[in-house]
């Protein structure tokens, strides 16, 4: 998840290969070699999604003992988050808390078997299925404050994303922060032939900027105030917009949610994670000195301003509104050929669909 209870991104430390090999970046010599890498990925992908996994099965009432889970801890938030919220007790073996966040990173663990449960937005379950890799989404939190916003090289002289016609945009199809551009651009009446998008992995995206390679690139809304910090008095600027990344999910292998002792101790962990992020909001005070400030070497000041971005936790009994959001981010991916279209509805494991919101006061039930 973004950390945790500000949305943060997910920084990469590999580029992905399922962003290339689409029409933006036929220009791109790396990008036509990563397509061909994307194309052999694909391939043994394919196979697992046809590996005809199980998910019919009734949800286990108990943890069988011995039962081990490797779960995305990003930069260490999660189990930090559940050892301050009081919620470390889990019913079963964390045999790793991975320090892994990206969507293409966490598709790759995913397929190395080293990680059974990550947290990250609605783009990389849609990235994963058009790799041919099975996975379901197990848990929703819902979004209604963008967690992104958009910010400028020094010097720029841009202002608002009508100014981003003509310009080199930072893009990363494989991550929240890519669907994000797309849905402002498409909002501005902006096509992508009216845009250079250039393919980065959201860790590149800092140093593109400051390079003057790129003109914009999307933000977290943590990642913001260390850069205006750093290169606002050279004329860097932000460019907040009302787009939001609706989905904060966990999600899972399939062939792991087929395996009845695995899939009892993801429906064991969905409470202890959603009760985390109610904590997280409820405990901003402590948050961010424990977190922010202990961790990330932010200032006080830098973390309020985080926080005061954090979005409410929403987890809804049902997930209608999570599957429309998915099929439409999916579809417009489709439009502009990053994918093949499809139907999301594939992405969903429903046997999970009303655990978070049951583990959680009214108010955080949406």
């Amino acid at each position: 998840m973004p950390p945790l209870s500000a949305r943060s991104s997910r920084p990469s430390s590999s580029p992905s290969a399922s962003g290339v090999g689409r029409r933006v970046f036929l220009s791109s010599l790396a990008g036509a070699a990563a397509a061909a890498s994307l194309s052999g990925c694909a391939g043994a992908g394919a196979a697992e999604a046809r590996s005809g996994a199980d998910l019919s099965a009734p949800l286990a009432d108990k943890v069988p003992r011995g039962t081990r889970l490797s779960i995305a801890s990003y930069q260490g938030a999660q189990q930090l988050q559940l050892k301050l919220a009081g919620l470390a007790g889990l019913p079963f073996t964390v045999s790793d808390w991975v320090n892994i966040g990206a969507g293409p990173d966490v598709i790759n663990a995913f397929r190395a078997k080293s990680l059974d449960v990550s947290n990250n937005a609605g783009i990389p379950p849609i990235q994963a299925h058009f790799q041919g890799f099975d996975a379901k989404i197990v848990a929703i939190d819902i979004t209604r404050k963008p967690n992104y916003l958009f910010a400028t090289k020094p010097g720029s002289d841009i202002r608002d994303v009508a100014g981003f016609k003509g310009r080199k945009l930072a893009f990363s199809q494989g991550q929240a922060q890519g669907v994000v551009l797309l849905r402002a651009l498409k909002r501005a009446g902006l096509a992508y032939d009216d845009v250079k998008l250039v393919p980065l992995t959201s860790n590149q995206f800092l140093t593109a900027l400051q390079a003057g390679q790129v003109d914009v690139a999307p933000l977290a809304n943590s990642q913001a105030p260390a850069y205006l910090k750093q290169y606002g008095s050279k004329g860097a600027r932000t460019i907040a917009t009302d787009v939001v990344d609706l989905l904060n999910l966990l999600w899972a292998p399939a062939s792991v949610l087929a395996d009845r002792a695995k899939a009892a101790a993801v429906a064991a962990y969905i409470p202890r994670w959603a009760k985390g992020q109610v904590w997280a909001y409820e405990h901003p005070d402590t948050w961010n000195e424990e977190f922010y400030v202990k961790t990330q070497n932010l200032t006080l000041d830098q973390a309020r301003s985080i926080t005061a971005l954090a979005n409410k936790p929403l987890f809804p009994p049902s997930w209608d509104e999570a599957v429309k959001w998915e099929q439409e981010t999916a579809d417009l991916l489709a439009e502009g050929g990053f994918v093949k279209e499809f139907k999301v509805d594939s992405l969903f494991d429903r046997r999970f669909e009303a655990i978070a919101a049951r583990a959680v006061p009214a108010e955080y039930r949406r």
